[in-house]
């Protein structure tokens, strides 16, 4: 019968994991060894237009062999129907007809399998030259359609094969051997056609889930970059906004009082040059994450629980009253991760506690142990006087909630009751004795 599947002359194309481009149609170069159903479900741009694929090279080649083979065939049946008593004059002229109209409708069998097969069943009820263009089409069928038109029509073919030898019995085979010789053929070219299509639809099941797959990992590789981005976002926020506030602190310092003595106005121009000197550094240093793609080793250590004498000091040479209260169990064996988040939420409450409630005293609370987490508590009085509201306040609340969630622990943040403002979170702190027993569920009321 016809060469067999498409499949087995199909190799897989890779790319390098690293190159950024859109999928490129599937074998450019080999196309023509695709039958062309494949080739336009493989080809992302074939069949846009509406049309129906054309014959690659492999169709031609298919397809011519396989009308030669029900052209010989079909003289090998005429031969055998020439010779045949049973068979008059003619029918044996209706028969030669009929099997050279199913033998050039061959080259239909791409466009109609349906249509053709269930007309050559009928054909070849009548017509023994007919059975090679028959078979033909019922592999086309299998190949091209979902069982279901397999099952109807060639379960009719295969009803028909015992009357027609009733009507037309062969004079050298017998009865029983011709209907099961005849049977086995038929079935076995069906079950050759829905393998074939069995692997075919391998085929693009396996390249549907590549495309998938690469889909997904652009996806994620998307996702990535949005959350290192919001990462450095919530980063540039805390860090810049600290330097800010003090720069326009000590410049409000400078501009309300003019007449200041000379040693203030040259400690306050001091601070104000080393904040801003510090607001660049670390603007350079997220610039360059943002360059390279990963954090910069050469650049100044990441902010631990150590540096908090070195922000409390900072912040009441600005002006703000800090008291700060430090009672965790070895400092030094907290986590840098866990450090470093609770700096940065000390740094914004006392941020916020400049911008919302200038002269107030902040009162800052650490505790914690191995086993037990790390306890944070930013506490300051409502302001002496109205403050005009700040716009965008709130946005650096909302990203330390997010940091102190993707560290595991929480933060919660709201007024007093006398009308001041309270950030209180809790950090995991997993240490020797409480790595079995401590916990998220294990936070200390403070």
């Amino acid at each position: 019968m016809c060469p067999g599947p498409a499949a087995d002359y199909i190799h897989p194309v890779t790319q390098p994991p690293d190159t950024a481009v859109p999928p490129a149609p599937a074998l450019p170069a080999r196309r023509w060894l695709l039958p062309s159903a494949l080739a336009g479900e493989l080809d992302p741009d074939a069949g846009r237009d509406g049309r129906r694929p054309r014959r690659t090279a492999r169709d031609w080649l298919v397809d011519s062999s396989c009308f030669l083979l029900a052209v010989f065939v079909g003289l090998v049946a005429a031969d055998g129907v020439r010779g045949n008593p049973h068979v008059p004059h003619s029918l044996a002229v209706l028969d030669l007809v009929t099997g050279a109209l199913a033998c050039a409708a061959v080259w239909l069998r791409r466009r109609r399998p349906v249509e053709l097969a269930a007309v050559l069943v009928l054909a070849g009820f009548v017509s023994d030259c007919a059975g090679g263009a028959t078979l033909i089409a019922l592999f086309t069928l299998a190949v091209h359609r979902p069982f279901r038109y397999v099952a109807w029509i060639g379960g009719a073919s295969l009803a028909l094969v015992p009357p027609y030898y009733l009507w037309r019995p062969d004079p050298d085979v017998s009865y029983p051997a011709a209907v099961a010789f005849i049977v086995v053929l038929t079935s076995a070219v069906l079950g050759w056609g829905m393998l074939v299509r069995a692997k075919r639809q391998l085929m693009l099941s396996l390249r549907d889930r590549a495309r998938h797959a690469e889909s997904e990992a652009r996806l994620r590789a998307e996702q990535a970059q949005r959350l290192a981005r919001e990462a450095i976002a919530r980063e540039m926020h805390d860090v810049l906004a600290h330097r800010l506030t003090l720069l326009s602190v000590h410049a409000g310092a400078l501009e309300f009082r003019p007449d200041a003595p000379r040693e203030e106005v040259a400690r306050a121009a001091g601070v104000i040059r080393e904040s801003a000197h510090e607001a660049l550094q670390d603007l350079r240093e997220i610039i360059g994450v943002l360059r390279a793609g990963q954090p910069d080793d050469a650049g100044r250590p990441q902010p631990t629980l150590a540096g908090l004498d070195a922000l409390a000091a900072e912040s009441r040479d600005a002006g703000t009253k800090v008291v700060l209260d430090v009672r965790v169990t070895d400092p030094a064996a907290v986590p840098a991760s866990v450090g470093r988040t609770a700096y940065r939420i000390v740094q914004e409450g006392l941020t916020n506690a400049r911008k919302h409630a200038p002269g107030s005293e902040v009162t800052v609370t650490a505790t914690g142990a191995p086993g037990q987490g790390l306890s944070l508590t930013v506490r300051n009085p409502a302001p002496e006087e109205e403050v005009r509201p700040v716009p965008g306040s709130g946005q650096g609340l909302i990203g330390l909630a997010e940091r102190a969630t993707l560290a595991g622990g929480r933060l919660t943040h709201g007024p007093t009751r006398g009308g001041g403002f309270e950030v209180r979170a809790w950090l995991p702190w997993n240490g020797p004795a409480g790595a079995a027993e401590g916990g998220p569920g294990r936070e200390p009321h403070a």
